[in-house]
């Protein structure tokens, strides 16, 4: 029997989502928790990779389960007190469908403080600079223009095909912060820190609207700007 799974969770503590050798990450320590209550290895499957330090806001992952415990809210309040303060469970259900290969869009949000915040620290970029918030508008509306994002892929990165379909790449302003929301049915590794970083660099006035342009076109990573940090992605709807 398949079950999915409901959660969000505050990824400065963790290496990422994906279980690594000798590195504490979401998956790890949910798995290690259901054992506990479950008494067998299920291997749990997510909508996605998280790298060091994002968050998730809304997350969904599916496992196998063929035994006696009923899984319900009871199931849900045993399986919070054996996690950590970084990972909240809220749901959980059967369903047949597949975590990663049927969903059919992701939502990531990314939030930049725009004054000295110690309150948001981890949690946001904290960025005091003035930006030009029409230009990083107008770039970031180019992003709907292309489907080939070959310049916002980390090098190395396993992915089988650099094309994404992007519906949404909208910013909000605030006296508090900037805030950047970006959905596609798919993300290559790094893609939002990139394309947040560059578009930065544009309200900055270090690059034109234009030239972000170019550098998608170009398909050659070393033409974008630095990833932003971590701290202010989060991963907000599936």
């Amino acid at each position: 029997m398949r079950f999915f799974i409901e959660l969000a969770y505050k990824g400065t503590n963790f290496h990422g989502w994906q279980r690594q050798p000798n590195a504490h990450t979401v998956q790890s320590e949910i798995e290690e928790a259901l054992f506990k209550l479950l008494r067998e290895r299920v291997e749990i499957v997510g909508c996605g990779r998280t790298d060091t330090g994002v968050h998730s806001s809304s997350y969904v992952a599916h496992f196998e389960y063929d035994g006696t415990k009923e899984l319900n809210q009871d199931f849900i309040y045993q399986l919070n007190s054996c996690l950590s303060r970084d990972i909240v469970m809220f749901n959980i259900y059967k369903c047949d469908k597949h975590a990663r290969f049927d969903a059919l869009e992701r939502e990531y949000q990314y939030f930049i403080s725009r004054y000295k915040n110690p309150f948001a620290q981890q949690l946001s970029w904290q960025l005091t600079v003035p930006l030009d918030e029409q230009s990083m508008q107008v770039a970031a509306d180019k992003l709907l223009q292309y489907s080939d994002f070959s310049a916002f892929e980390k090098l190395h990165s396993d992915n089988k095909t650099s094309i994404c379909r992007i519906t949404k790449a909208e910013w909000s302003f605030t006296e508090k912060e900037y805030c950047f929301t970006i959905v596609a049915d798919r993300f290559l590794r790094g893609m939002v820190r990139m394309i947040v970083g560059t578009l930065v660099d544009v309200g900055r006035g270090k690059i034109t609207p234009e030239d972000f342009a170019a550098i998608i076109e170009s398909g050659n990573v070393a033409r974008a700007s630095a990833a932003a940090p971590a701290d202010g992605l989060y991963l907000t709807h599936i």
